[in-house]
């Protein structure tokens, strides 16, 4: 494993709410071609009247949000560079609805904090219809121990789901439902969408039928597509036969 690889593991990363709407500017601006500079200049001045608190602290929130997206379509990790190419390219050929799952997978790959955090509440929601945040902040601390920083910034994700819709909130404060749910039935999206899973893992390894049912991608209902169709569609995947009827995917070295 690489340095950043691994470091990509072990910091939480993400200290900001990501809202859908910006990250869809980031990657429209790169699409259309603006260098890094000029991307981080039109998200300043876009962005700025988001935040509502002193000078000081709006320049200081500003500047860790633009720095994060950055890091999701701009400036991703080297191991992410082809990821986030292919990831571009499903955002210009597929239809808007589809952009969500998109966004979901390269901030998961990028920021495995994500991923986590959509894991436990998965669960959660599977077991008993709703996730609770501090139910959820316990689990996480599980991994990475119990501390306010990490409490702080499992509400960051949090409030990004709501924000994304696909959470909503109960009627108590501090309980969560599912929201939207998308079907995801093209096999190309399905193809990046598992490659992005797996960059979420330490393994970088996975069983088709643990893929397909993570909870770490609760929003999506995925159509269940063969093995051999999904590394047709990606060169990047590749099977691993595993005993006598179970596939381990992995992402090809």
């Amino acid at each position: 494993m690489t340095a950043s690889n691994h470091k990509r593991y072990t910091q939480i990363g993400l200290d900001r709410q990501l809202r859908l709407k910006w990250l869809e500017q980031t990657a429209t601006l790169v699409l259309a071609g603006h260098a890094p500079e000029a991307v981080k200049l039109t998200l300043q001045e876009d962005l700025r009247g988001s935040f509502h608190s002193s000078p000081a602290e709006v320049r200081g929130s500003l500047d860790k949000t633009i720095t994060v997206l950055q890091k999701v379509w701009v400036r991703p990790p080297p191991e992410l560079a082809s990821l986030r190419f292919s990831g571009l390219e499903l955002l210009q050929d597929r239809p808007r609805t589809e952009h969500l799952a998109v966004h979901w997978g390269m901030v998961m790959a990028v920021y495995p904090f994500w991923s986590v955090v959509a894991t436990q509440v998965g669960r959660l929601l599977r077991l008993q219809g709703s996730a609770a945040a501090a139910h959820v902040q316990r689990r996480v601390w599980e991994q990475y121990g119990e501390r306010e920083t990490v409490s702080r910034r499992v509400r960051y994700v949090l409030r990004s789901y709501l924000d994304w819709g696909v959470l909503q909130e109960a009627s108590a404060r501090g309980i969560y439902r599912a929201g939207s749910s998308l079907a995801v039935e093209d096999t190309r999206l399905i193809a990046w969408l598992v490659e992005a899973f797996l960059h979420s893992r330490t393994s970088g390894s996975s069983p088709l039928p643990d893929l397909f049912d993570s909870p770490s991608l609760f929003p999506f209902q995925i159509r269940p597509v063969p093995a051999e169709s999904l590394v047709a569609a990606s060169s990047r995947l590749e099977i691993l036969r595993h005993g006598l009827d179970e596939n381990l995917f992995m992402l090809r070295k």
